[in-house]
């Protein structure tokens, strides 16, 4: 059954995944509200065609007035400043959706997580979204977290490493991990906030196979037509590469800590199958998306 008559609030509607959720539920025939801070980064065809509400998602109240009367809610908490602490501001913007929640009686959420939230600490970053999970699944609404993959997109945050044949990397290059199209992610939030369901539950989203790093490199150098490399570099080095990048000392302990503490002996405690195996291949996603960005020979 799906509830076109409802109020589906979406979060981050301009990010890889928000912005394919608002075109889902367009397609849809619902009118979703978006919360979004800067308004004008919604294209002119999209803003008519939906509510908008200008909302920082830091502001506890604003959230709070910006979902009222919201019967479903699509929360990703946004990403943490460069001088912050990742699992403090990722567990604030938790506790600010779970008050609006309860506040607003809203309710079925569809929340944002990832791979790794299950070990609840020693994650790194993660272990700020596995907290938002406990702060919803406090609320009394019905929620379902979507445990995703490493994102495609995260190869665009270093295209002249690409474009020199490197893909440097802290994580093992022989250790297999979900990568996945966060448009993927997407037309699954998009289905669970159009379905039914209750309780608390969880979903994996896994793209459609498990990659190590040397894989990926193989994939990238045929989409690219360039041979690209996989190197491994050290957590430490990683972490004075961020630092150098301008991160605070938390943040970059955030951002190393994922593949420092899921590295070794981590198993997801959701296993691949149909309802978390998705369609779009690396190789695919590549060719449209990056090539043109990195350039092909």
């Amino acid at each position: 059954m799906t509830h076109i008559g409802k109020k589906i609030v979406v979060t981050t509607p301009t990010g890889h995944v928000g912005s394919r959720v608002v075109r889902l539920l367009l397609q849809a025939g619902v009118r979703p509200t978006l919360l979004v801070r800067d308004p004008a980064r919604l294209d002119a065809v999209t803003r008519d065609r939906v509510d908008i509400v200008q909302c920082d998602q830091g502001d506890s109240d604003a959230v709070r007035h910006a979902t009222r009367g919201a019967d479903r809610l699509f929360w990703v908490d946004p990403p943490a400043p460069a001088d912050s602490n990742p699992i403090a501001h990722y567990t604030r913007m938790g506790a600010n959706a779970a008050h609006a929640v309860e506040a607003n009686g809203i309710g079925h959420v569809v929340f944002l997580s990832s791979v790794g939230a299950e070990k609840r600490t020693g994650a790194g970053e993660i272990d700020g979204l596995a907290r938002t999970e406990l702060l919803l699944d406090e609320t009394s609404a019905e929620v379902v977290h979507l445990r995703c993959g490493y994102f495609f997109t995260n190869l665009l945050m270093d295209l002249a490493g690409l474009r020199a044949g490197q893909l440097p990397t802290s994580w093992p290059l022989d250790y297999p991990m979900a990568w996945v199209d966060p448009r993927d992610i997407g037309e699954i939030a998009a289905a669970r906030l159009l379905s039914d369901w209750s309780g608390r539950q969880r979903q994996a989203v896994h793209g459609p196979q498990d990659l190590t790093f040397t894989q990926v490199a193989a994939i990238l150098s045929r989409a690219l037509g360039h041979p690209i490399r996989a190197t491994r570099i050290s957590h430490n080095d990683f972490r004075a590469t961020l630092r150098a990048a301008g991160l605070s000392p938390d943040h970059a302990e955030g951002i190393a800590g994922m593949s420092a503490g899921l590295s070794e002996g981590f198993v997801p405690e959701d296993k691949r199958s149909i309802i978390t195996t998705t369609p779009t291949a690396l190789a695919a996603w590549a060719h449209v998306h990056l090539a043109p960005l990195v350039g092909t020979s």
